[in-house]
């Protein structure tokens, strides 16, 4: 299979695709860089539709992420690429464990972020969840993560509000 060709083939990048593509990936290290290779390109639609893939490879074998997580955290400042590449990033961010020299830029990341009325709800919701596992290794967050969650309570959606709402109550048990 040539990863790149298949991402880009169709003119819409069905479900099926993506975790035909992940599966494929997930087989061997060489695949998985190739797939790296495409998320982290800079081109705008090849990048976009990798994203669905590189997340569901991580998902199905962590370990296969872990040369690349330096890549995820610089993916996060980036300004010029589609909504999904961000959201995978962050998506995948929760569900690891994050090296140590990386938390201090995910937690900026993360909670500029949440605070952005303009970032899609997903990228906050997986912000949410990112920060509060971090709140575990740094307790001094909790406070500002609360305020952010507390302020924003009223003009935030639904996914916003079921993530705030179990972040808070686990906040008020310990």
């Amino acid at each position: 299979m040539n990863i790149r060709e298949e991402l880009l083939k169709e003119k819409i990048h069905l479900k099926t695709s993506a975790l035909k593509i992940s599966e494929y990936a997930c087989s061997s290290p060489a695949r998985f860089k190739t797939l790296m290779k495409c998320f982290l390109a800079n081109e705008y639609r090849l990048a976009q539709r990798a994203a669905w893939s590189v997340s569901g490879a991580a998902k199905k074998n962590p370990a296969m992420i872990r040369p690349y997580i330096k890549d995820l955290v610089a993916q996060l400042k980036r300004n010029n690429v589609h909504n999904a590449v961000i959201r995978n990033s962050v998506r995948i961010l929760e569900a690891i464990e994050i090296p140590e020299k990386f938390h201090g830029e995910v937690m900026n990341a993360c909670f500029e972020f949440i605070s952005k009325p303009a970032v899609p709800i997903a990228v906050k919701a997986f912000s949410l969840t990112t920060l509060f596992n971090l709140s575990k290794i740094y307790p001094e967050i909790k406070p500002e993560l609360k305020v952010i969650i507390e302020t924003n309570w009223d003009n935030e959606t639904a996914a916003f509000k079921s993530r705030g709402k179990k972040i808070l109550q686990a906040f008020s048990k310990k």
